[in-house]
């Protein structure tokens, strides 16, 4: 685990790092029908070396991919010629992802840039809300993407369970926010005279200036159109457009990397994909609309209302004890995101991840092949040899690397979640946990939260109350350098809503990273520490950025302890609890996710303030941001390497110094020094595979597989294609108002029935013949592959005569991905 994920995993449960664990050798059934199987060494030869190079153009990758240049396109194809081309070849397969997105992102600070006399009119939630209005989702997604994405108005993504859960407010609100210029230009207009400005000749003017909107517009996909039908659609608002078109590095300079008070932007098309299945998306409002989601300027400059921000921060914590209550608030929350609108969503991608027919991979159902914690484990040819395969990325080395706070974007971590051990990995197609790393986990919740658990590997119990123990870890002493007890912290005594008991398999510390040191406790400890001594303004890592996610962690966070060293036996106590009891364990907290070592010379860059782990500190320092792989940081950690080397440098060495051996802190940055005159660069893990070499004008990465991951774990190899349900609406085509209806929902999936205990409900929506939600009623099983939906006298009575529309949505327990039907029917 990067030791920067740690707090994010604990406010975003949605993260896999910091949330769940891990169970070592056979495994049970899970409920998806898959038995993982134990490890059989050598059954299947996974890929040996993976070449990563930068192909940002999609029709390219493909025609390279067509000639055997490329094995693997690491993006989601949204044209639609490309992928019925795809879809035609002989020599090309592909997967099916759902988990990108696409949206508008504001620079939220003004009215006035700091300096200047130019005006931001989306410091202005009410314009940035008529944004809703002003465009048209559904163009986007038939025109601009072919019919390959889907209309998306909310953080909840579409094909997530949670938008399913809360469809009919959804879907009322998709109503209230349909296009309309015309409204969308009344609160325009209303708005900017009220900010000062005047329209000349249909152009809004401020301070005698035409008022110009900086649109940063990334060329590398659809967003590029996206960007120039909003910025028409803005110019005939009145605007003048600055249309500054961008790579995806050259976009991060903009709209990530400056302090948005600059000006240097106005709005960027964003684009957004969940590396895995989000069961539970009830903490991305906190992580889209405030200060909490992320350390880069742009987040620290939402202020969203005190409203919002308090919802946002108590779903983020799940500090709420039904699901009947959670529904509830997240109905707020859209509400609220609709109104502050840093983010005026489009739309929710369905796109082809290409590859070549002769190569195996897994992809997941929401971030296709580069999203896979599989990929790894399961990349080969089919005919079983291991030569080289070579995988297109639209963007590599995009930002930073390191080991705290770099980069975010979901092509580097695709080459970074290969190099690190995760204490599991996410099921591809429920988002639930599979065990990887761990020997047992117990879970116990009190009495009466909604709290169950889908699969056999992790237990679950329940309890009245649940003390924690005195002696356990709750604060930390940044000046003393040790955990503070909840003993000392709170002597009356402290409870928590749920606790658990992580052991580790026996050869945890048996272990080596990859430049051959030990895994030891020292190494699982460091992370944890990390997390805390950033948000305290005396260390000397302190960054202010990451002081909101740590209160929001911390207000949660009940404390842990260690119970035995080893093997390893850990507890964690939280009042932070989910509807799943597998993404509920925090195994991440001292899971060994980096060598102490390695991280010991960011600490002691930043320390120094010749670098910065996050882009936020590196600005306000005004050094660079720390890179472990490439450019001027590199001969900055090389010099605290050797030093350190010569004195023995240990980081928090009252806190972990107990675990480093005589003599072993030099062996190890020895290792790491022999490691860096190798590879040329200091990333050092514990994954599959490792980081060979960098070649960063190239914008090529070679990544070999560790010889402690030579074996194939053949439970990852069964996950092929996923049991997503095909839905038929059969009824009455007509019925009489204020009378019963009943219609059929047929549910099936590759032509057979869909069977009933595999199904977590079926619910239905009546539409009247103006579009408005009139009814919702939950559909009940008749049978495998049929449920009924039975309308009462008084909600049919509801309808106005004429046409109207049933919606059935289907939610699955072995696929996280809903589907959808509708029928029409006439009422008279």
């Amino acid at each position: 685990m990067r030791v920067s994920l740690l707090i994010a995993a604990a406010v975003l449960v949605v993260l896999l790092v910091g949330g769940i664990l891990a169970l070592a050798g056979p495994a049970a059934n899970t409920s998806v029908g898959r038995a993982l199987q134990p490890l059989r060494p050598g059954a299947v030869e996974l890929a040996r070396e993976v070449v990563f190079v930068e192909q940002p153009d999609a029709a390219k990758a493909v025609e390279m991919l067509e000639a055997g240049e490329l094995h693997v396109y690491a993006s989601g194809l949204t044209d639609a010629e490309l992928g019925r081309r795809v879809r035609g070849s002989r020599t090309l397969t592909s997967s099916t992802a759902y988990g990108s997105s696409t949206e508008l992102t504001f620079n939220p600070s003004g009215p006035v840039f700091a300096g200047t006399d130019r005006l931001n009119p989306f410091h202005v939630p009410a314009i940035r809300e008529a944004m809703n209005w002003l465009v048209d989702r559904n163009y986007i997604a038939q025109e601009i993407y072919g019919g390959l994405a889907k209309p998306r108005y909310f953080t909840l993504t579409t094909a997530f369970p949670d938008y399913a859960r809360v469809a009919d407010v959804a879907r009322a609100l998709e109503i209230e926010y349909a296009p309309d210029p015309a409204k969308a230009m009344a609160v325009i207009n209303r708005e900017m005279e009220r900010l000062g400005a005047v329209r000349v000749n249909g152009m809004w003017h401020f301070r005698d200036r035409p008022v110009e909107l900086i649109f940063v517009i990334r060329t590398d996909d659809e967003r590029r159109e996206v960007g120039d039908y909003v910025a028409t659609l803005l110019q005939q608002a009145g605007f003048a457009v600055d249309r500054q078109y961008k790579t995806p590095a050259e976009a991060s300079r903009i709209w990530i990397g400056t302090d948005p008070a600059q000006g240097s932007w106005h709005l960027y098309t964003g684009g957004w994909s969940s590396s895995v299945i989000s069961r539970d998306q009830a903490g991305t409002f906190s992580a889209y609309y405030t200060s909490r989601g992320r350390p880069d300027p742009l987040w620290q400059a939402y202020t969203p209302t005190p409203e919002f921000d308090r919802l946002a921060d108590v779903l983020a914590r799940r500090a709420y004890s039904t699901l009947g209550e959670r529904q509830e608030l997240l109905a707020q929350a859209l509400r609220y995101s609709m109104t502050d609108s840093v983010r005026v969503w489009l739309t929710d991608r369905v796109s082809l991840w290409p590859y070549r027919s002769e190569v195996a991979v897994t992809a997941d159902l929401a971030g296709g092949v580069s999203g896979s914690y599989l990929w790894p484990y399961t990349l080969r040819f089919t005919d079983n040899h291991s030569g080289r395969i070579t995988i297109g990325s639209p963007s590599i080395l995009t930002e930073p690397w390191n080991p705290v706070a770099g980069t975010n974007w979901i092509f580097d971590q695709m080459i970074l979640r290969a190099t690190s051990e995760f204490p599991v990995l996410p099921d591809p197609y429920t988002g639930l946990a599979l065990p990887q790393r761990a020997k047992h986990v117990e879970v116990t919740v009190e009495e009466g939260l909604p709290v169950s658990k889908t699969q056999d590997w992790i237990d679950l119990r329940f309890a009245p109350s649940i003390q924690v123990p005195a002696d356990a870890w709750i604060d930390w002493d940044e000046r003393a350098q040790r955990f503070i007890t909840v003993g000392e912290q709170r002597p009356g005594g402290l409870t928590a809503r749920m606790r658990a008991v992580v052991q580790y398999p026996d050869d945890l510390f048996q272990g080596r990273w990859h430049d051959g040191t030990p895994i030891t406790m020292a190494d699982a400890l460091l992370g944890l520490i990390l997390a805390f001594d950033r948000a305290r303004e005396a260390s000397a890592l302190y960054d202010e950025a990451e002081v909101s996610a740590f209160e929001t962690f911390a207000g949660h966070f009940r404390g842990a302890r260690i119970v035995q060293e080893n093997p390893l036996i850990v507890e964690i106590y939280s009042d932070q609890v989910v509807a799943d009891t597998e993404l509920m364990t925090r195994s991440g907290y001292f899971f060994p996710g980096d060598p102490w070592h390695a991280t010991a010379l960011g600490i002691l860059a930043e320390t120094n303030r010749e670098l910065a782990f996050s882009q936020s500190k590196a600005d306000r320092l005004r050094v660079d941001w720390m890179n472990y792989i490439a450019g001027p940081s590199l001969a900055i950690l090389e010099r605290h390497r050797a030093e350190s080397q010569a004195n023995g440098y240990v980081p928090y060495a009252a806190a972990i110094g107990k675990y480093v051996g005589p003599g072993e802190a030099a062996q190890r940055y020895e290792a790491l020094g022999r490691w860096y005159r190798e590879h040329g660069h200091f990333l050092v893990g514990n994954g599959p595979f490792y980081v060979h070499s960098v070649h960063p004008v190239e914008k090529v990465v070679v990544l070999r597989r560790s010889e402690d991951h030579m074996a194939t774990d053949e439970r990852w190899l069964g996950f092929t294609r996923p049991a997503i349900a095909d839905v038929d609406i059969a009824g009455p085509s007509r019925t009489e108002r204020g009378s019963r209806a009943e219609f059929s929902v047929k549910v099936s999936v590759r032509g057979e029935s869909y069977p009933a205990k595999d199904v977590e409900f079926v619910k239905a929506l009546i539409f009247d013949a103006r579009g408005q939600l009139v009814a919702t009623q939950p559909a009940e099983p008749v049978r495998d592959g049929e449920w009924r939906v039975a309308l009462t006298p008084e909600q049919t009575g509801k309808l106005e005569v004429g046409s109207n529309r049933i919606e059935a949505i289907v939610v699955s327990k072995t696929v996280s991905i809903p589907s959808f039907g509708s029928a029409a029917f006439v009422t008279r």
